[in-house]
């Protein structure tokens, strides 16, 4: 392979996409939506919480009947309350609009609800009628039981701190998950922003007609090889221009989503537990899953006339990406079952079944290493056959290469 040659079409390739505006429109929409989605959230959360709290010093004043003799008359007062007989006029003064509420506390309230009528305070703020039912009726039993140790417990049940232990060590539990599981979120980005990229490795050449005067001063195997290794260039250019806004965005906005803190007013980001066998697995099985789907994808570049038919296989190709999505909850509950093998050992469904087994802890070295060894070598076969394809069918501008012709398995006719 003549080096100078590769780094020519590595260098050309890269300066070339790169040095696009559309390629960076594209890396940092993802990142801007991200800040725009976390402002979203935050100032929605910060409007509902002034909301609440106007609500809440809001006075709020209703009827009430009680034929379970439980609720407590100074309880229900000091929440706005006040007793009556006539249930039925009581509703029809709310009906009327003459009167906010009236709450029909049940003569049995394990078996009957607490009914409520209420004039509409709009989707969300009408939720409060239902608050301070409940709140007056656990109050008066508090009251009753006397004890506010027994009644805070027959409200609330207590809190419950879990450590599980493997091999004589606290595992990280669901904490464990973020490091490897970084890796299938990054596949998944790779894949749905470079795929287009990955496919015109083959169809560029193709559809500018351009391909005999490249053929004859330059080796196929050194074109695509070339291209592959520029497209991983910008495959980390692109996930550094995704991965740092991303960083600093949450960074900024961790603390105003109620984000767990660490002892020294660390985001939790920076104490995630983080195990060097799992992330190791997880980022080789992200480089191999990506290898392959490249290949994969160069090949099927190579065998289509145009960008257009080649898009339609490659929904194929992303849809089978999904598919052990839909799995999840059996790949996770039950890692080695026959399900997820043929899942984790499928080269269509191998990358994701794989890294999402290795980050909720459901997968051995050795099953590691033998979907590593299938994606290595589904990777190395797709290549070899994009670049034969190229080479013999490079001039089928307007028609589909057909593959066992091609390839030398059939005959002309």
């Amino acid at each position: 392979m003549n080096r100078h040659n590769l780094g020519t079409v590595i260098s050309f390739e890269f300066r070339r996409t790169v040095l696009k505006p559309r390629f960076w429109l594209i890396s940092l929409s993802v990142p801007l939506l991200i800040a725009v989605v976390v402002g979203l959230i935050t100032l929605s959360g910060q409007t509902t919480a002034e909301r609440a709290e106007s609500q809440d010093s809001a006075p709020l004043t209703f009827t009430y009947t009680d034929a379970s003799g439980l609720i407590d008359p100074a309880v229900a007062r000091a929440a706005g309350g006040t007793r009556v007989t006539d249930a039925a006029a009581a509703r029809a003064a709310v009906v009327n609009g003459t009167a906010q509420c009236h709450i029909d506390y049940p003569k049995d309230p394990l078996s009957r609800p607490i009914e409520i009528q209420g004039q509409d305070l709009g989707l969300f703020d009408s939720g409060r009628y239902g608050a301070v039912a409940v709140a007056v009726f656990t109050s008066s039993i508090a009251q009753r039981i006397g004890d506010p140790v027994l009644a805070e417990l027959a409200v609330n049940s207590p809190d419950v701190q879990l450590v599980t232990f493997a091999d004589g060590r606290p595992t990280p539990g669901i904490a464990g998950v973020i490091a490897p599981g970084i890796f299938l979120v990054l596949f998944y980005l790779a894949v749905l922003m470079l795929g287009n990229q990955m496919l015109n490795v083959t169809l560029e050449e193709k559809e500018n007609r351009v391909t005999e005067m490249i053929l004859t001063t330059m080796n196929p195997t050194t074109l695509i090889v070339g291209k592959v290794l520029a497209l991983v260039c910008i495959g980390i250019v692109q996930g550094l221009a995704v991965g740092i806004p991303a960083s600093i965005v949450f960074s900024l906005f961790s603390g105003s989503l109620g984000l767990p803190q660490a002892s020294a007013g660390v985001p939790m980001l920076g104490s995630i537990p983080i195990d060097a066998g799992a992330v190791a697995i997880g980022f080789s099985l992200f480089l191999f899953s990506f290898l392959m789907f490249t290949g994969l994808l160069v090949a099927i570049g190579a065998v289509m006339p145009s960008a257009k038919e080649a898009g339609n296989t490659f929904g194929i190709v992303v849809m089978s990406m999904f598919i052990p999505l839909y799995a999840a909850s059996l790949l996770v509950s039950d890692p080695h079952g026959v399900v997820s093998q043929i899942f984790t050992y499928f080269p269509l469904t191998a990358p994701v079944s794989a890294l999402l087994r290795n980050a909720t802890g459901g997968l051995y070295w050795w099953e590691a290493a033998i979907a590593l060894a299938i994606l290595a070598v589904c990777g190395w076969l797709f290549l070899s056959l994009g670049v034969r394809l190229f080479r013999t069918g490079s001039i089928s501008y307007g028609s589909r290469v057909r593959i066992g012709r091609a390839l030398g398995w059939t005959g002309r006719r």
